[in-house]
Parts: structure tokens; sequence; C-alpha cells
């Protein structure tokens, strides 16, 4: 005997002709982002600072899911090319951006991460990237929701911003490791997240995080591999291709519908495991 699908399923995670825009979303993480609001019928704009990627990126999603999807050139460090993604998607969208996953982020720099021998610049690169400019795309987004009393906001912070690395796992399996100014930018995430849900809120727009632990990827050691699936309570990193999917359409949907100003963390209990 098959058992139906219940309405309340299909109603509270369908995005059909909603638009979203999902930052940082040709590859990694966020390209899981942006084939899960897809998948549930959102239209999606995708940005990279490649053009190119961009492009690539939409094109794969529209075959995939059968949406509109746009791609958009975006240095979200300059407000200037932020007012001009979301002017573009504003044009392709008739004005409307109903979903912002902002992803955008990452980057280390050349210099060292250790701190007393990390490069200034470096320094305050990596606050523009992870922390000015998802405010950046949070203003400039939130505007336009703001102008149609609604939309929803997820920000994508980290786990490193609530607990301290061991470091000899990297050293000993020749990583750079984490500099503490990511750590720093990623807890402002956070800050940001539940005052702009407070101050949002009025507006109808809901805004949350979600904060990954490690992703294993192919160009990982397999030794750092396996020290942090040691450190994590489910015995494993997360997967490309799943493991945020679920986090992301439920912070972005209907299910979600009196959610605000909340933290997802998604890391296999990395966080909570001692």
């Amino acid at each position: 005997m098959t058992t139906p699908v219940h309405d309340d399923i299909a109603t509270l995670f369908c995005l059909k002709g909603a638009f979203a825009l999902v930052t940082g979303g040709a590859s990694k993480l966020g390209y899981d982002a942006s084939a899960i609001l897809a998948a549930a019928g959102a239209n999606v704009a995708v940005t990279s600072r490649d053009p190119d990627k961009a492009r690539d990126a939409a094109a794969r999603l529209a075959d995939a899911y059968g949406v509109e999807t746009l791609g958009l050139p975006l240095d979200h460090t300059l407000m200037d090319s932020v007012t001009g993604a979301v002017d573009a998607m504003a044009r392709w969208s008739d004005g409307r951006i109903d979903i912002l996953v902002n992803n955008g982020g990452g980057g280390s720099g050349r210099s060292t991460a250790r701190l007393f021998e990390r490069d200034p610049a470096d320094i305050d690169a990596m606050i523009r990237t992870n922390l000015v400019g998802p405010i950046y795309c949070c203003r400039e987004a939130g505007r336009l929701m703001a102008r149609r009393r609604a939309g929803r906001i997820v920000n994508i912070a980290s786990v490193a911003a609530h607990v301290g690395r061991d470091r000899a796992v990297y050293d000993r399996n020749g990583l750079a490791g984490q500099p503490v100014d990511y750590a720093a930018a990623k807890a402002g995430i956070l800050g940001l997240t539940r005052d702009l849900a407070a101050y949002l809120a009025p507006q109808g727009i809901r805004v949350n995080a979600i904060s990954p632990g490690g992703f294993e990827r192919s160009d990982m050691p397999e030794g750092f591999v396996a020290d942090y699936s040691r450190l994590t309570a489910l015995g494993r990193m997360g997967r490309d291709g799943l493991d945020l999917k679920g986090a992301v359409l439920f912070l972005a949907s209907d299910a979600s519908g009196y959610v605000t100003g909340q933290e997802l963390i998604v890391d296999g209990g990395f966080t909570m495991w001692r």
C-alpha cells in the first residue's frame, strides 16, 4: 500500500514562483543551496566573482530543474558591485527578491594563518569578505524585501563562531589552518542575524543563520578527514550535495514561518561533543 504524501508537506516546502538570490552560489555549499531552492520551484540567481562560473552554474540549474535562472558577477566586498547585482536581479525578477542566501565568503589570503605573522591586509580582506560583504547584501536585498513587506534571509555562518580550534590537527596534516579573523567574522554573522531579524521583523522579513561544520573535499588530506571525523559525534565530515540542503530549504520556506533570529548548526555534533 502506497502512503499518500500529505498536502501540508508539499505546501510548506514549495517555493514555486519565488525568486532567490544565492551569493557565491556557483560552487560547493553555495551551489547546493541554489540546487535545493531550484528543486523546490524557485527561480534562482547565482553569483560569483567569475562571471563565466556564475553563468555556467545558472545554466546547469536551469537544465536540471526547469526553472528560470540568472548568473551574475559579484564582488560583495564592493558596494557598487552589490548594488549592480541586486539591480540586475530586480530587472530580471520584476523587482522581487523573496529569498537571499548570503553564502559568499571564505578566502584566507596568501599569508600564514598564524596571527602574529599574519599580514594585516589579509586580516582586513577576511573581515570584508566574510562580514562586511554579507552586510552589504542584506542591506540591498533587504531594501527590496521591505518594499513588499516579505522575505527570507539565510546567512551562512560557521561552527568557527562557537569553538576554538586545535591547530595541531591542521599542523600534522600540512594544512594552513583557520585564521582567528575568520572566526571573528563568522561570529559577527551571528550577531548580524539576531539584530537584523529584530530590525526587519516589522517589515515581515525573517532572518536566520546556518552554521556548517567541516565538509569533506577531494583535496583534503586523508589524515585530516580522519582526525576531523574523530572529533565529530556522527563520525564523519559533511557531504556536499546532501547535508546542507535540508537546512537551507527549511529556513527559506514556509516550513520555518515562525522562526526568526535563530541559528541552525549543521555539523554532525562537532560543537557539542567532547
